[in-house]
């Protein structure tokens, strides 16, 4: 039998990526999580962590961690069906986690209105990752999650991916720095928007790339770049004129009329990034239900994802 107190040691660290956060998190000293989580390696016969500046788990950490994360799960729904049947109980009921990774564009623009009211009607708490879409899927990987909303189509072993639809992005900028990047005829010049930065969410972020590849052919440009790793600080170095940038259909429909304008720097031109839902294949009812959630919200406010 495991032992949960070990189990919750373990998901702690991994979590917190260090022992001494996690030791805080549990109102423990750092030696009593170091035992727990060495007693659980010592009871299995193998390495659950690999120890540095940043802790993360072993392929068997992984394994355990993601079968942890069902257990707790499988438990809580049990708990809140017990009390959906028992009036005096349903009082008590408690809140219990699900952790995702999803990428900024999403989250405020469908994945959250979508998944609102069963959160709030199944008591279900949200713990979200955020990371670019090309990267979602380590989380989920690592067994740190256990759904995530990436642009990746393949399902890794016990896992499904799940279409959900397309994100179309436009390159927008200010009507002053959309002047200076256009030929006096009005046509853009690639050569004078280069001259101005990019506005870049993080630096994982390849949009901008992919809008010069797929557009205009060109490959691993170089021209200068702001980063702003936060969705407002993004669009405001945008309005305030600091650069141009790739940004969401769904958040220029959404801009309100007051906002600062922005200009589509090559009309018709877009990105369209595909993303997929991927998630354990055999989910506790907790989850099933999210992904139910997460599909129906994805349908109501993406494009279709394009085949090939």
């Amino acid at each position: 039998m495991l032992d949960p107190r070990q189990l919750q040691a373990l998901s702690a660290v991994v979590e917190q990526r260090s022992f001494a956060a996690a030791a805080h998190g549990l109102s423990l000293t750092v030696a009593a999580v170091s035992l727990r989580i060495k007693a659980l390696e010592e009871s299995l016969g193998q390495r659950l962590l690999v120890r540095g500046k940043r802790v993360r788990p072993t392929a068997a950490g992984q394994s355990l961690l993601a079968h942890a994360k069902r257990v707790q799960l499988m438990e809580a729904d049990l708990l809140g069906a017990l009390a959906g049947s028992a009036p005096g109980l349903q009082q008590r009921a408690h809140w219990h986690s699900l952790s995702v990774a999803v990428n900024a564009d999403s989250v405020a623009s469908w994945f959250l209105p979508g998944v609102a009211p069963l959160l709030l009607q199944q008591r279900l708490l949200l713990d979200v990752w955020i990371d670019d879409q090309d990267h979602t899927h380590d989380a989920l990987h690592s067994g740190e999650v256990l759904g995530c909303v990436s642009t990746l189509a393949q399902a890794m072993p016990g896992c499904r991916a799940e279409p959900l639809g397309t994100m179309r992005y436009r390159c927008v900028a200010t009507p002053e720095v959309a002047q200076r990047s256009h030929h006096p005829a009005g046509a853009l010049s690639v050569h004078r928007l280069l001259e101005w930065p990019a506005v870049i969410f993080n630096r994982k972020d390849a949009l901008q790339d992919r809008f010069l590849a797929q557009h205009f052919g060109l490959h691993q440009a170089h021209y200068p770049r702001h980063f702003a790793p936060a969705i407002d600080a993004f669009e405001a170095a945008i309005e305030l004129g600091l650069g141009w940038g790739m940004v969401p259909e769904l958040h220029l429909q959404r801009r309100p009329a007051s906002a600062t304008p922005l200009v589509d720097l090559l009309p018709g031109a877009t990105v369209e990034v595909a993303l997929y839902w991927h998630h354990w294949a055999h989910e506790p009812l907790s989850a099933q239900r999210l992904t139910e959630a997460v599909k129906a919200a994805a349908a109501a406010a993406l494009g279709p994802v394009l085949p090939g």
